[in-house]
């Protein structure tokens, strides 16, 4: 199972990149794309945003791929802000809303929707990339944003931890991809709501002192 797991966080990106093939094939591959919009908030009532850091598909894109080439910047505060995050929230789903709305009973239209809403936002994640670092996006992806919200009430205890034995190095903030600060969390677990638990905080600490199980 971890042989297939880190399989998957190597080459999941595939799984976008035939998404967006086939989709150019047969438009009505495209409500697939509601797997992505519904699993990372069912997935946050446990685990909190764990979906976004080792199963989105795009996310895996972001990490693989476009951090070849992304910059290392920190991402400005107000793309990270509660106001802009709903923001981006309300004007994407209005506009989702219109086309669904607009091509209600026709499947080929519906899922022109979901795979140009895919399309449109992937290439914005990577344009940002360039600016600030590959994981840009998800700091105010809408789906991100309402899966750290339930995460934020649920308060799941199943996320990741850091061990007393944390020095505060300060290794594992310039690695996290969302610009937390895990060993804040020193003594507990990294109850932020933003943490997508992508484990490289986890594999650069030198003490071994983040994880599941510390």
């Amino acid at each position: 199972m971890k042989y297939l797991f880190n399989f998957y966080k190597r080459y999941g990106y595939f799984i976008l990149l035939m998404f967006l093939i086939s989709g150019l094939l047969d438009l009505r591959i495209g409500v697939m794309a509601i797997i992505c919009m519904v699993a990372p908030i069912l997935v946050s009532f446990f685990k909190g945003r764990y979906w976004c850091g080792n199963l989105c598909p795009r996310g895996n894109f972001y990490d693989n791929i476009v951090s070849k080439f992304s910059n290392t910047k920190k991402v400005p505060n107000i793309l990270k802000s509660k106001l802009f995050r709903v923001m981006v929230i309300i004007i994407m789903m209005i506009i989702f809303g219109a086309g669904i709305k607009a091509n209600w009973g026709n499947l080929y239209g519906i899922g022109m929707v979901f795979y140009r809403m895919i399309v449109l936002t992937t290439i914005i994640g990577v344009g940002l990339s360039f600016f600030y670092n590959q994981r840009t996006w998800c700091h105010f992806c809408p789906m991100g944003t309402m899966a750290s919200y339930v995460a934020r009430l649920r308060k799941s205890k199943r996320v990741l931890r850091v061990s007393p034995s944390c020095v505060s190095c300060k290794i594992c903030e310039k690695k996290c991809p969302l610009g937390l600060v895990p060993y804040d969390y020193k003594g507990d677990i990294l109850s932020h709501p933003d943490c997508i638990q992508c484990g490289k905080c986890v594999n650069v600490c030198p003490k071994n002192a983040i994880g599941y199980d510390v």
